[in-house]
């Protein structure tokens, strides 16, 4: 049974000094004159060393994924003769304060890194096998947040449930490993909550079988994609569950065998993604890279690991599109598209029958 107890601000600053000896310690975090416009700021995941730190009223700009994958890593080094492999920058573990969608998100990440033809991602799991979760407690709804429409708005991988208020914060103990930290600290009879419900409801598409498949991926819909959508690839960088990159030799001099090797996040919405040897491009358009993208969360991703979507409903690409392209607009024009297909199928049937 979980225990909670109920700190001030003075206590949860004690409390994150006493896990900081052992963890560092990432949350949403303000940046200052960060944002898109001048003066504006914005909310990222950074690392936290007290209460002041920690945005717990606004939502962060860009994922939770990016403490685990960096936007830009270096993996090995190398020289003429041999390569070394890139040092972790920090020996203590890591303890990530996030939302049950951005903790859900994560599962989705380990299939991808850790469960995805058998073989783990050496430079994903060396961070994920040392990381633990603490849940936040949702205070706000946010634009675009559907999480309730997937089951995402609850969560079981976190150790510590937390509830932030202005004055301090109620700690919710799950697992019995992290009691050593909040021995002496007043008990309480909070309870930890998860949001019941959205303001916006979305009806997730299912596509059942591979023959609809390929007739939504000639459909019209995606036509409008086209002329609307700019190929920036912002939707993807901000997503919790979207995992492209690639990977570059940075070389040091003249001499070709001296450098390093990087993984840097990228986007199946860029054109210079999907080049291949020779300078072909199987998606040709911006409506082929913006249909790949959707279909592969809508289904793909389903179709190997089933699971369910390769979505937690946070809403990040919505709030964060400069085209003011909705995702959750996008799933109901596929339940159109669905639904048409559907009953041309019947018909077709009905006719040969």
């Amino acid at each position: 049974m979980s225990k909670c107890y109920d700190l001030n601000i003075d206590e949860v600053n004690q409390l994150l000094g006493k896990l900081s000896d052992k963890y560092i310690i990432y949350a949403p975090k303000r940046v200052f004159n960060g944002g898109r416009y001048a003066l504006d700021d914005t909310v990222i995941y950074g690392e936290i060393s007290k209460f002041e730190d920690i945005e717990f009223d606004k939502r962060t700009i860009f994922s939770i994924k990016e403490v685990l994958t960096p936007l830009s890593q270096t993996l090995f080094y190398f020289t003429e003769d041999e390569f070394k492999e890139a040092k972790i920058r920090d020996s203590r573990d890591i303890l990530i304060l996030g939302r049950a969608c951005d903790l859900n998100s994560i599962k989705i990440q380990d299939q991808i890194f850790k469960e995805n033809g058998g073989i783990e991602d050496y430079f994903y799991s060396r961070l994920r096998d040392k990381t633990y979760f603490v849940l936040m407690e949702c205070n706000n709804q946010y634009d675009g947040c559907f999480c309730c429409s997937l089951g995402t708005n609850t969560t079981d991988i976190h150790d510590v449930g937390i509830s932030f208020r202005e004055d301090g914060a109620y700690v919710e103990l799950e697992n019995s490993f992290f009691h050593e930290y909040l021995t002496g600290f007043k008990p309480s009879s909070y309870e930890i909550q998860f949001p019941k419900e959205n303001k916006l409801v979305v009806d997730y598409p299912h596509i059942d079988n591979e023959e609809e498949y390929n007739q939504l991926k000639i459909h019209p819909m995606w036509d409008e994609y086209e002329k609307r959508c700019i190929a920036c690839g912002k939707c993807t960088v901000v997503c919790n569950t979207c995992t492209c990159f690639t990977t570059t030799d940075i070389y040091y001099n003249d001499n070709c065998n001296v450098g390093e090797r990087r993984r840097t996040c990228s986007s199946c919405m860029l054109e210079s993604f999907d080049k291949v040897a020779g300078g072909e491009n199987f998606r040709k358009t911006t409506k082929d890279r913006y249909r790949f993208k959707i279909l592969h969360k809508v289904y793909a991703h389903d179709a190997r690991f089933h699971t369910g979507p390769m979505c937690v409903g946070c809403g990040l690409c919505d709030s964060d599109c400069p085209q003011l392209i909705s995702y959750s607009a996008t799933l109901e024009k596929i339940n159109l598209a669905l639904k048409e297909i559907r009953l041309e199928a019947k018909k077709e049937e009905t006719d040969n029958a």
